[in-house]
């Protein structure tokens, strides 16, 4: 039976049979990935802090730029909270050193080229546009705890008011 996000558990299904299982209170699978300066970042360097790690599919197209323009205006929110950003896409570390300079993104966007941490986190499957259907990345992120388990999944994110959702949701469960 697979459950759905209201029930505290993502499943997706990956190439090859394989899937993989998000679930609220279980550990974060751990990744390590270039930055837009080349630079590797692992999830488990920013135990202590809370982590959005947010999946997005391609850099300067319109809902990416939006997504990542509002964290970008909310940032000074996020630091407050003690949150990290970390965008993830399969573009390269050249693309993202693009994105951010014409943008002026003060978070870290990370490259997953070979798209394993994507499919790690359940982000890339079979999505269907306009009756044209291909496999891709999809819009969701996961928020992580300062103890590295998964506090929150997000799917099919709307990029205007995903960093309003997220800041509320990181102050509701510090409260908790």
């Amino acid at each position: 039976m697979l459950l759905n996000f209201r029930q505290c558990h993502y499943r997706k299904k990956l190439p090859h049979n394989r899937s993989m299982t998000l679930s609220i209170g279980k550990p974060a699978p751990n990744f390590t990935l270039p930055d837009q300066n080349s630079k590797e970042h692992s999830l488990r360097d920013y135990r202590g802090l809370w982590v959005l790690i947010y999946f997005y599919p391609k850099d300067h197209t319109p809902g990416c730029t939006t997504e990542a323009c509002t964290l970008r205006d909310s940032y000074p929110a996020f630091q407050t909270l003690e949150a990290k950003v970390f965008g993830v896409s399969a573009d390269s570390v050249a693309s993202h050193e693009k994105f951010v300079q014409q943008f002026t993104l003060p978070f870290t966007l990370l490259s997953d080229t070979t798209k394993e941490t994507i499919k790690a986190y359940g982000a890339w499957g079979r999505k269907k546009i306009m009756g044209r259907e291909y496999d891709g990345i999809f819009r969701n992120s996961v928020l992580v705890d300062p103890k590295g388990n998964v506090a929150k999944i997000y799917e099919n994110v709307k990029p205007a008011d995903h960093a309003e959702e997220v800041l509320k949701d990181i102050s509701r469960l510090r409260s908790a």
